[in-house]
C-alpha cells in the first residue's frame, strides 16, 4: 500500500495522502482540445507487489465521483475505499497476487492536476482556465504513469461507469499494452439522456452565486448549494425505482404526519439531502463540471469513422463485459453494443448481465454473483498470461 507523499506542485488545500508524481516534465501531453499540458501532478495508490517480470499489474479506473482510494480508508470521509470489498488480500482482485494501481484522473480534485490545483504560470488556482479534458486525455496521463512505474504491459484494466469508458479507451488506443479488459456498467458513447442529466447538474452549480464564474477559490468560498443539488440529481440516476421503494417507500422522516411545508417530510428527501451535503466536503465543483463534460464528449465510435468495431480491430486483448439488469443509466443494451462490436472483429469476449435491483450503483455494492464471475474471468486470464494460480 502506498503511504509516502512526493509533492511536486503546490496544493490549494491540505496535502492529499498517498503517492504523487509529476509527469510530462519534458514531453507535454497533447490534449484533444489542442493544448499541450506539462508538469502534470498525478495522485495514485498501489496495493500488492509488482513481480519480477512486471506482468501482474492491474489498473483500476475510477468512476465520476471516485478517486484513487479504492481500498483505503478515505482521508476526508473516513469511510472504507469505494471497492474495498473487491480489492485486497484474498479478495476477487487479490493483492497477494496482483500489483494494483489506481490514480486520480486528470481534471480530478484529489491531488491530480485539475481546476482546483495551482497554475504555476499564474500562482493561482486554474479554475476555468484549466483546459477541457476528455476520457482519452485521462487515459494518456494514466499511460504516462504506467511508463513511470516501468510497466510495459498491464495484465488487466478494469472499471465501472466512467471508469469503464477509460477501460474501453485503453483497449482501443493501447491494445498492445492490455492483456485483459473488464468494462463494467458502461457505454461506448454517452447518451442524450445522460448528457441531459449532466447539464442539469452543471447548471445547478453555475447558478449558485458562490460559483463566481468558476473563481470561487480566490474568494475563499464554495458553491456548496449548487454542487449539492447536482449530486442529489445524479444520485437518483445511480439507483433503481425498486431499490428506492424497498429502502424508503413513502415513509416519513422523524414525524407522524406531513408538515405541509418544505422541510424533508419523507425519508427519501432526507437521504438525498444528506448525499448532497456530504458530497461537497470531498469534491470540487469545477472538477464536477470538467469531468461530466469529459463523459459527455465520449464517443469511441466517433474516433473510428462511426464504426465501433473499428476501435477493436485486430485486438489481442481478452474482454469481459458486465452489466446489471436494473441499471437504467447505463443499460444492458449499451453493453450489448460493445459486445457486438467485439464479436464483429472476432475479439475474445465474454459477457454477463447480473441480476440486481440496485441500479447503476450495483457495481459498487455487495453482488456475490458479480464477484464470482469476475474472479473466474481473472483466474482464467491470469493462467493464460502465465501468472501463478490462485492459492485456495
Amino acid at each position: 500500500m502506498a503511504t509516502t507523499t512526493n509533492n511536486n506542485t503546490p496544493q490549494t488545500e491540505a496535502t492529499i495522502p498517498g503517492l504523487q508524481v509529476c509527469l510530462a516534465r519534458e514531453e507535454p501531453v497533447r490534449l484533444d482540445c489542442g493544448i499541450d499540458l506539462k508538469n502534470i501532478n498525478v495522485a495514485y495508490q498501489t496495493y500488492g507487489q509488482l513481480n519480477e517480470s512486471k506482468s501482474n499489474a492491474i489498473l483500476i479506473c475510477h468512476a465520476l465521483t471516485g478517486d484513487h482510494f479504492v481500498a483505503d480508508v478515505h482521508p476526508v470521509t473516513g469511510k472504507p475505499g469505494w471497492w474495498s470489498e473487491l480489492v485486497g488480500p484474498g479478495k476477487t482482485i487479490d493483492t497477494d497476487r496482483f500489483f494494483v494501481i489506481c490514480s486520480n484522473i486528470l481534471g480530478g480534485c484529489m491531488g491530480t492536476t485539475g481546476p482546483k490545483e495551482i497554475n504555476s504560470e499564474t500562482g493561482k488556482p486554474w479554475g476555468l482556465d484549466f483546459p477541457g479534458v476528455t476520457i482519452a486525455d485521462m487515459v494518456r496521463v494514466q499511460a504516462r504513469l504506467i511508463d513511470h512505474l516501468g510497466i510495459d504491459k498491464l495484465f488487466a484494466v478494469l472499471g465501472g461507469s466512467m471508469g469503464g469508458m477509460q477501460v474501453l479507451e485503453w483497449a482501443a488506443k493501447f491494445s498492445d499494452r492490455v492483456f485483459a479488459a473488464i468494462p463494467i456498467a458502461t457505454e461506448a458513447r454517452h447518451s442524450a439522456q445522460n448528457i441531459a442529466f449532466h447539464e442539469v447538474g452543471r447548471q445547478a452549480i453555475m447558478a449558485d452565486p458562490d460559483w463566481c464564474g468558476g473563481d470561487y477559490l480566490s474568494h475563499d468560498i464554495r458553491p456548496h448549494r449548487g454542487l449539492a443539488v447536482a449530486r442529489m440529481t445524479a444520485h437518483i440516476t445511480y439507483l433503481s425505482q425498486s431499490a428506492l421503494h424497498r429502502k424508503f417507500g413513502r415513509k416519513l422522516q422523524e414525524r407522524d404526519v406531513v408538515s405541509y411545508g418544505f422541510d424533508a417530510d419523507f425519508q427519501v428527501e432526507s437521504y438525498l439531502r444528506h448525499q448532497g451535503i456530504t458530497f461537497v466536503d470531498r469534491f470540487d465543483a469545477n472538477s464536477y463540471l470538467y469531468t461530466t463534460r469529459a463523459m459527455d464528449y465520449f464517443d469511441l465510435a466517433g474516433d473510428y469513422d462511426g464504426a465501433l468495431a473499428n476501435a477493436f480491430r485486430d485486438t489481442k486483448t481478452r474482454f469481459c463485459v458486465f452489466s446489471f439488469t436494473s441499471d437504467w443509466l447505463f443499460p444492458t443494451k449499451a453493453s450489448r453494443e460493445i459486445v457486438r462490436a467485439l464479436n464483429a472483429v472476432a475479439a475474445n469476449v465474454s459477457f454477463a448481465e447480473i441480476e440486481s435491483d440496485k441500479g447503476h450503483d450495483a457495481f459498487l455494492l455487495h453482488e456475490p454473483e458479480f464477484f464470482r464471475l469476475m474472479a473466474g474471468f481473472i483466474d482464467g486470464a491470469a493462467e493464460l498470461h502465465g501468472l501463478p494460480r490462485r492459492e485456495d
